[in-house]
């Protein structure tokens, strides 16, 4: 079957330096080599232990160890992991804090579906619960979905969070990040039109190409440069015989991973030097810095080959949101319908993922809004991943969303003056 080979080649060749690893790992680490006045064996179990964890962590979800949360009365409160709404392609997860009176703000955090866990997001999580009740679209592995249950594309991911938002009501404030940005939109849209009593208090929109076009990177320069046939045949797989959606057409984590590493070969090839180095002189930790990113960033997932190429064809290539003509379940959206719903933009000055300017986009669209229910934020000095986490995110990004949510709490319907954050507010 087309693709199958490929896609069991790559999982082969994974598996196979996995072993290497740990056989290097074992073979170097017995006692009698202790004997011998070379470094040479430590420097061989060094790699062996950092190689055998990075290929294991490739195909292994994250845990969110999220174990408790400090409450307003000085008290660790446990925090379970629920699942609020299970479907097949992705579930709304509760991260529910017990023995806590219940948080006014409610928030719902979209994680993006682009070749990582929504585990990505963990420290924005953190973050969020000490004042938020939280709640997150955790997306599940295409290849462990089995072909059965259908495809999955950007319209279904719409109407996924459309879902989720009816479910957690009109006190919901939505905080997107990345990818998901312009289907958030879209969610938001549509049901200002078609269930206008479901729409979020607020959306925050981070990072995310709502206008490609409106300031090229490396992502969208690809994105022009290849047909959609080059695409579906250089890039879409069949999954393996290993896992349950043997058979379904995806776009590999592992070949996006590959496409991860390439992008910065010299950086992540200095850190695994530096980490067998440290592993071989003993000062490595089993959750040290390098450790606590990479478990992350190894941790890839596939994704439905309908959702990544209409996301590349309809999002990048034909600017369906951009040009306000996306279409959902045979419903063209108009994104001037949102007139209820307050809105925030927040750009990194150095995102090279998401440039400044493609996620501000979305305010043009927003025609139904007042001056007073838009704000934007451009991060000084922040690049993709700092305006979710990290310090930027947790010193000035944070406390501005957390202030916008809270101006806009009261009953929102359109004609109520609600207070102005003003432009970097």
């Amino acid at each position: 079957m087309k693709g199958m080979a490929t896609y069991d080649m790559m999982e082969t060749i994974r598996n196979t330096n996995e072993w290497m690893g740990a056989s290097a790992r074992a073979f170097a680490s017995y006692p009698i080599w202790g004997m011998v006045p070379n470094p040479m064996f430590k420097a061989i179990s060094a790699w062996g232990r950092v190689t055998e964890r990075s290929f294991a962590r490739m195909v292994i979800k994250p845990d969110w160890g999220i174990r408790s949360v400090v409450g307003d009365d000085g008290r660790d409160h446990v925090v379970e992991e629920v699942v609020a709404v299970k479907q097949p392609f992705g579930d709304l997860l509760h991260f529910k804090v017990h023995d806590r009176p219940e948080k006014p703000r409610r928030v719902l955090l979209v994680a993006p579906m682009s070749g990582h866990y929504a585990t990505l997001l963990r420290s924005t999580v953190a973050s969020l619960l000490p004042d938020c009740e939280v709640w997150i679209t955790d997306w599940h592995n295409a290849r462990d979905i089995p072909v059965s249950e259908g495809k999955f594309d950007v319209e279904d991911y719409t109407l996924y969070l459309v879902d989720f938002m009816r479910h957690l009501g009109p006190d919901t404030h939505v905080l997107a990040v990345c990818q998901p940005v312009p289907l958030a939109l879209a969610a938001t849209a549509y049901l200002a039109e078609l269930d206008p009593d479901a729409q979020p208090r607020t959306l925050t929109l981070t990072g995310g190409p709502v206008d490609p076009d409106a300031a090229p990177t490396e992502v969208t320069d690809f994105g022009r440069s290849v047909t959609m046939g080059q695409l579906e045949h250089l890039a879409i797989q069949r999954v393996g015989f290993k896992y349950r959606g043997v058979g379904r057409l995806v776009y590999p984590g592992l070949l996006q991973l590959g496409g991860f590493i390439s992008m910065n070969l010299e950086r992540h090839a200095t850190a695994f030097s530096e980490k067998i180095s440290a592993a071989a002189r003993g000062e490595d930790g089993e959750s040290d810095k390098h450790n606590r990113f990479y478990d992350e960033y190894l941790a890839v997932m596939d994704m439905t080959a309908e959702f990544y190429l209409s996301t590349v064809e309809r999002i990048f290539k034909d600017r369906e949101i951009a040009r306000n003509a996306f279409v959902v379940n045979g419903h063209k959206v108009d994104m001037g319908k949102i007139t209820n719903v307050a809105v925030k933009v927040v750009e990194g000055e150095k995102d090279d993922i998401s440039a400044p300017g493609q996620c501000l986009a979305a305010l043009d669209l927003l025609t139904g809004l007042n001056d007073s229910q838009k704000a934007s934020h451009l991060e000084p000095g922040a690049g993709h991943y700092g305006i979710f986490a990290g310090k930027s995110w947790r010193n000035n990004i944070r406390p501005l969303v957390m202030e916008f949510m809270d101006a806009h709490s009261g009953p929102s319907d359109g004609k109520t003056k609600l207070k102005a954050v003003g432009a970097n507010g």
